[in-house]
């Protein structure tokens, strides 16, 4: 929840807090926002170029494998 809402519901109305909604609002003007569908699509190309990479993906060979089941029974 933003600081502007939380002083809001919860009554300050003390000129500090205010400015300091004010402050965090200023900082947050200047941040650059990407739309989510760009952002959700950057995301999807980058697990596309490593997904050789990802072993929930790829099997790994069981001799190579740490946490293989151990065999309980010497004989096999």
């Amino acid at each position: 929840m933003c600081l502007a809402l939380k002083c809001a519901m919860s009554g300050f109305s003390s000129v500090s807090a205010m400015k300091k909604v004010v402050e965090q609002f200023q900082l947050e003007e200047g941040l650059n926002h990407l739309k989510v569908s760009q952002a959700a699509g950057d995301v999807k190309q980058y697990c596309l170029q490593n997904v050789q990479y990802d072993s929930l993906w790829s099997r790994v060979s069981s001799s190579s494998n740490p946490i293989r089941p151990q065999k309980i029974c010497p004989l096999f």
